[in-house]
């Protein structure tokens, strides 16, 4: 667990600036017939315009700047040329370096009008998201982050994935320590100022399953249920949950 000092937070709130930015973009140019990669596209010229450096891309060997998640894609969809249609899900992720310091984020857009259960699923995983940064306080565990966001969707009707986890961010893109969305609570190490999560909900209208397609990245709904995911970088301090670039 690395803390950072004040002057390195700056630099990370910055980083993750860009990152909103970025997805605030995405958002304005969202629409059916766009394709995810033209969305990418915007994303690596804003993000490189900025004096950024996109975070995903070669990262691993992943081809892309932003991860684009259509319909019952979890996460790590790669950006294509099928254009989206009316009614999609699309999750998208992303990632930048600037100075040295990393930002992640990610949110769910509804493509044009969505169906009432895309619509609540959206709705759900965005306020798990809300719930899991509340939990964020000086001195509290780990593992209350994770059982938070559990209690919560599942309380909705919804399935939380385990197959991935939020993380620690800083000069690294995955730092320790991991930050599941499920378990018990009071487990794990005290929160610290200075600690920097990406806490990061995904939630699927099904069950938890997840299948990875052949291409080693896509990572779907066993079920072929819908998904959303959202995430946000925030930083421990004494006062609660800073949430970076907002």
């Amino acid at each position: 667990m690395v803390l950072k000092t004040p002057g390195e937070l700056e630099l990370m709130n910055e980083a993750n600036r860009i990152v909103h930015e970025t997805l605030d973009g995405i958002a304005a140019r969202l629409r059916p017939g766009v394709t995810t990669r033209e969305l990418d596209q915007f994303a690596e010229r804003h993000i490189r315009a900025r004096g950024g450096v996109p975070a995903f891309l070669n990262y691993k060997g992943y081809p892309a700047t932003l991860c684009t998640s259509v319909n019952d894609v979890i996460v790590h969809g790669i950006p294509g040329d099928q254009p989206l249609r009316e009614g999609d899900v699309l999750g998208v992720d992303c990632g930048v370096l600037y100075k040295g310091y990393y930002g992640d984020a990610a949110r769910t857009f509804p493509v044009g009008a969505v169906g009432p259960e895309a619509e609540r699923l959206i709705a759900v995983t965005r306020q798990a998201l809300d719930i899991a940064v509340e939990t964020v306080q000086p001195n509290r565990r780990l593992s209350d982050i994770g059982h938070a966001v559990q209690s919560y969707v599942e309380a909705q009707g919804f399935s939380v994935v385990r197959d991935f986890v939020g993380h620690g961010i800083g000069t690294s893109l995955h730092e320790d320590p991991q930050v599941p969305n499920f378990g018990d609570p009071g487990r794990g190490p005290r929160l610290r100022p200075g600690l920097v999560l990406a806490i990061e909900p995904m939630v699927n209208a099904g069950g938890p399953g997840v299948a990875v397609d052949a291409d080693g990245w896509t990572a779907r709904t066993k079920d072929g249920s819908l998904s959303a995911h959202f995430e946000v970088s925030v930083a421990v301090t004494q006062d609660g949950a800073r949430v970076l670039g907002r």
